[in-house]
C-alpha cells in the first residue's frame, strides 16, 4: 500500500514541479509587456491572456501537488492539539464529505467543459489576439482528476493513521521554514515519550 500511495505523491509531485515552469513564462510575459508598453509605448493584445492562463494552469495544476505535501491552508489552532487519531478522523470526515465530491465535479463537469471548448475551438472573448482556450480548459478535469487521486490517497492515510495512532510516511519535498520546524518538535516530542514510556511506542 505505501508503494501506491508513493505512486501518487510522485505523480503529484511530478505535475506540480512541471507546471510550477509556468511562472516564468508568467513572469517573462509580464516583464515583456511593461517594457513594450511603458517604454516603447507598444503594449501587446495577448499579455494578459497569457498571465491569466499561466496563473490558472499553475494554480489548478499543483493542488494535487499542496495535497500531497500537507501544505494547504488549515484553520488548525485546535486541530494541533488533537491527538492523532482524532486529526485522521476529522480529515477522513472532510474528505469525504468534501474533497473527493468537488474533485469528482471537477472531473465530470471540467470534461464537458473541455469537451465543448473542442469542439467549438473556443478563443479568448477578453482579448483581441483571440488566443485559443481550448487548451487550458482540458486541464479542468486533468487537475480533477490528480486532485481525486491524491485525495484518496490521503483517505487511505487517514484510516492507517486511525488505525496505528500514527501517520504513514510520506513522499517529502521542500518545506516552508516554518512547517520544518514544527515537523522537527513533533518528532523530537515523539521520540521524547518513546523513551520516557516505551509500553506506548506503536
Amino acid at each position: 500500500m505505501t508503494r501506491i500511495l508513493h505512486f501518487i505523491d510522485s505523480l503529484s509531485a511530478w505535475s506540480g514541479k512541471t507546471f510550477a515552469w509556468c511562472i516564468m513564462i508568467l513572469t517573462l510575459s509580464t516583464c515583456y509587456e511593461v517594457f513594450v508598453r511603458y517604454v516603447l509605448n507598444n503594449p501587446t493584445v495577448w499579455a494578459f491572456d497569457m498571465s491569466v492562463q499561466m496563473y490558472g494552469a499553475l494554480f489548478m495544476m499543483a493542488g494535487a501537488y499542496a495535497l500531497s505535501q500537507d501544505a494547504h491552508v488549515r484553520g488548525d489552532v485546535v486541530y494541533r492539539l488533537m491527538p492523532l487519531k482524532w486529526q485522521a478522523g476529522i480529515d477522513f470526515v472532510l474528505y469525504l464529505t468534501f474533497l473527493i465530491p468537488g474533485a469528482l465535479c471537477l472531473v465530470y463537469y471540467g470534461y464537458s467543459y473541455a469537451a465543448d471548448a473542442w469542439f467549438y475551438k473556443e478563443v479568448s472573448w477578453s482579448s483581441p489576439a483571440r488566443i485559443q482556450i481550448y487548451f487550458f480548459k482540458t486541464l479542468i478535469p486533468i487537475s480533477g482528476l490528480l486532485i481525486l487521486l491524491q485525495g484518496v490517497a490521503e483517505t487511505v492515510r487517514c484510516i492507517q493513521c486511525m488505525r496505528d495512532g500514527r501517520w504513514p510516511p510520506r513522499l517529502h519535498d521542500v518545506q516552508e521554514t516554518e512547517t520544518m520546524l514544527l515537523h522537527e518538535k513533533e518528532d523530537l516530542v515523539q521520540r521524547e515519550t518513546n523513551v520516557a514510556h516505551p509500553e506506548t511506542k506503536q
